[in-house]
């Protein structure tokens, strides 16, 4: 490999443990649950990629950037000190989608050889053929990831990930098909919040037509996580138009990012050829005239590239190590849920029976707190979310039976019979004045029961009534309450199935969960379902069907309101005529004329006032009873106090062999499942292993940096009070000037929204 020495940053052995433990993550497929940081290089096709890969790691790679490569190639490039040797190795990581078989063969894809004159194209051209890819394979495209370890004094502490170029026209070796695939992937990559979006912008293309900056402006908003890269600046004309502006997006004017940009020149195809010395003497050369003189020079050239790189994969990896742990923690959470839910392995009728055990159980336990309103189990989440609400049972009903009351109270009576002095006026098309659709005047209620009265005369003497009638005149008034009975028994009842669902849900895996209802849950409450209509049935039957009796004493106290009131509304009707409101009024006759003028004379129209009273005092008694017994005697005894019943260890006990092996037999969906998430789990633990001992040894490090840093400190202030003049300097001497400006850079401009500004990124200098 070529001498990269001068060009490679000091790197420290916590460097180096940080890198190791993420790459050892990443093999071990941890990524397939979890985002890890990462530097994902993305770019048009022949926007110069491989050579940027080329550049950095010294090797060379295909440097036709078309779809010869469908998949995704890790490069991990690790410094090994001077006397360090060159190491290289490459394998496949087998995507998610391919068959044991397949895993097994790719894995067997092992080199371990530097390949003759560092061209790492040979070995490409092996793991495309080793996993099946190409245009006379029948498979275009593959989710394997092929893995390049190099190590070297000449390479730095990084690990990046390259990408297949994106492209929208086809041709004879890439479909239209494989555009919408390939930017997929790149898609996958770039909407990682944990990756380094590498933007690879070629200056021999018009910036506009590029896809990729358009891509990491859309998924990466702010700028936050993307690093722009401009290659081949020497296509561009000397002084031209298209070189100003290049230089101006070098320098973060244009499209601006947090960590800026970069700019490194490819090899041309006359320089093909060249060594790695050639290649980096001539960049040098080419970035010390013309414009790209005056920029900084950690922002140039593919070795100050390689610094710049791996400092912010450290720094990435760094800032998202606690976020990583807690995204470990919380996949670590739900797989742990998920064994639960699937239990051991059962393929013997006692292991069966002791999970369908354990599951009533668990089923009982919850839907007994559910009902009883004790919510301190995780499996009811959230109250403030509709999913943790539903789950509350208890709520539940507390607040429909509410519901059911009120609605009893304002729309329980078939007719609302109103004490019509003045007319009530309602606001429709015509203004006119008209009652409600179910109310009806007094007056005219009383007529309609002197018509029903001669209806159904008996023996009664003449101004009197049959005492049947006050139950005919109910049993009109009662007819909605069927209707609301039933509707809210509808009601109550879905919530109980929900309920039952959702507890179910939890406590076993789903292919349990289907077999379980089907054989004990679903025919368990139709049964209960019955039950509740038959008590609706049966607390309304009286009300519907039978002679209005009582004992409550607050019937006659009903009674004597409704009469005193009306008495009371006569009175004051004689007394307003009288004029006995005036103080000067003293005709006693006059009064007492006028009151008596208010009596009601005709016999039939008074004892139909008083049946419609005593039938008004009788409903207000039997709403209340209604009402309750309704919430009592269907919902609470008939239903909910029976839930916890529908699954319990003494029915488990119960079950025939047969009917045990049906729910509790495991079939290969479920056994399937659990070794998934067995294998999940125990990579999840590993990692989680691995980054809590990296981040114990970084918290040491930092406690020894601080300390050593205050020892200093201390030692300097000694040593100043020592050398101190008498007189200090007036002023602070000004402090001196960077010799770039452009080394910090602030997003104060160009962005969506006003007053935003993003901290500097300082670039690291080669050493």
């Amino acid at each position: 490999m070529a001498n990269h020495a001068a060009a490679t940053p000091l790197q420290s052995k916590d460097h180096k443990t940080l890198m190791d433990v993420i790459d050892k993550l990443r093999s071990k497929g941890i990524n397939r649950y979890v985002n890890l940081p990462q530097i994902v290089v993305c770019g048009d096709q022949s926007s110069g990629k491989s050579s940027v890969l080329q550049a950095i790691s010294g090797m060379t790679f295909p440097t036709q950037d078309n779809l010869c490569t469908r998949f995704a190639t890790e490069l991990i490039l690790r410094h090994t000190g001077e006397n360090g040797e060159e190491k290289c190795h490459v394998s496949i990581s087998p995507g998610i989608d391919r068959s044991k078989e397949e895993r097994a063969r790719l894995e067997q894809f092992q080199y371990s050889e530097i390949p003759d004159q560092n061209n790492i194209g040979v070995l490409v051209d092996k793991a495309k053929e080793a996993m099946g890819v190409g245009a006379d394979r029948g498979r275009t495209f593959c989710q394997d990831v092929l893995r390049i370890e190099l190590s070297g004094p000449t390479q730095p502490h990084l690990t990046i990930v390259d990408l297949p170029g994106l492209f929208r026209a086809g041709n004879k070796e890439q479909s239209a098909e494989d555009a919408v695939i390939v930017k997929s992937l790149v898609l996958s990559y770039m909407k990682n919040p944990r990756s380094i979006i590498l933007a690879v912008v070629s200056a021999q293309s018009n910036f506009a037509l590029q896809e990729v900056t358009q891509l990491a402006r859309e998924i990466d908003v702010w700028g936050i996580r993307t690093l722009g890269l401009v290659t081949k600046p020497d296509t561009l004309d000397v002084g031209s138009a298209s070189e100003r502006e290049y230089l101006n997006l070098v320098k973060n004017k244009d499209v601006v990012f947090r960590l800026g940009w970069h700019v490194i020149r490819n090899r041309d195809f006359k320089s093909r050829n060249a060594t790695n010395e050639e290649r980096d003497k001539a960049e040098s050369a080419f970035f010390d005239e013309g414009v790209w003189a005056g920029l900084p020079r950690p922002q140039k050239g593919a070795g100050s590239l390689r610094v710049r790189l791996s400092e912010v994969l450290k720094d990435q990896i760094l800032d998202q190590l606690p976020d990583v742990l807690k995204e470990i923690q919380r996949e670590l959470d739900n797989c742990t849920r998920r064994l639960e839910k699937l239990g051991t392995a059962r393929s013997t009728l006692a292991e069966q029976r002791k999970f369908l055990l354990n599951a009533s159980h668990q089923f009982s336990n919850l839907i007994s707190e559910a009902k009883d309103g004790i919510y301190q189990d995780k499996f009811f989440g959230n109250a403030r979310l509709e999913e943790g609400y539903k789950r509350r049972l208890r709520a539940v009903v507390q607040n429909t039976l509410t519901d059911f009351s009120d609605k009893m109270r304002s729309d329980g009576k078939a007719k609302e019979i109103v004490e019509q002095s003045e007319p009530v006026v309602l606001s429709d098309a015509s203004n006119k004045t008209s009652l409600k659709p179910n109310q009806v005047s007094r007056s005219k209620y009383v007529e309609q029961t002197k018509h029903l009265m001669k209806r159904t005369r008996g023996c009664e003497l003449p101004g009197t009534y049959n005492p049947l009638i006050i139950g005919e005149l109910f049993h009109e008034q009662c007819v909605p309450w069927r209707c609301w009975l039933e509707d809210f028994s509808k009601r109550i009842f879905e919530a109980v199935d929900f309920t039952v669902n959702a507890v179910l849900t939890h406590v076993v895996d789903e292919d349990t969960k289907v077999k379980l209802w089907g054989e004990l849950i679903n025919d368990a409450l139709d049964r209960l379902n019955r039950q509740l209509r038959k008590k609706v049935d049966e607390v309304l039957r009286p009300h519907e069907d039978g002679h209005p009796i009582t004992y409550n004493h607050y019937l006659t106290q009903n009674v004597q309101k409704i009469r005193a009131g009306r008495f009371r509304k006569r009175l004051e009707d004689g007394l307003r005529e009288s004029g006995i409101a005036s103080k000067y009024t003293t005709d006693t006759e006059v009064l007492l004329k006028r009151l008596v003028a208010h009596i009601e004379e005709d016999m039939e129209t008074l004892a139909s006032s008083e049946a419609i009273d005593w039938m008004e005092a009788y409903y207000q008694v039997a709403l209340k009873q209604i009402v309750d017994d309704f919430s009592n005697l269907a919902i609470e005894a008939s239903l909910i106090s029976q839930l916890p019943y529908l699954f319990t260890p003494e029915i488990v006990f119960d079950l025939s062999d047969d009917v045990v092996g049906r729910i509790a037999g495991e079939s290969w969906e479920t056994a399937d499942e659990r070794r998934f998430v067995t294998s999940k789990m125990e990579i999840l633990r590993s990692g989680m292993t691995e980054l809590q001992r990296l981040g114990k040894h970084h918290r040491r490090a930092d406690d020894d940096t601080e300390a050593n840093n205050e020892e200093e400190y201390d030692e300097e202030q000694e040593y100043d009070e020592e050398e101190t003049s008498e007189e200090p300097p007036e002023e602070p001497p000004y402090p001196k000037e960077a010799p770039y400006p452009e080394e910090e850079t602030y997003l104060e401009e160009d962005c969506d929204s006003p007053g935003i500004r993003f901290a500097p990124y300082s670039v690291p200098e080669a050493t």
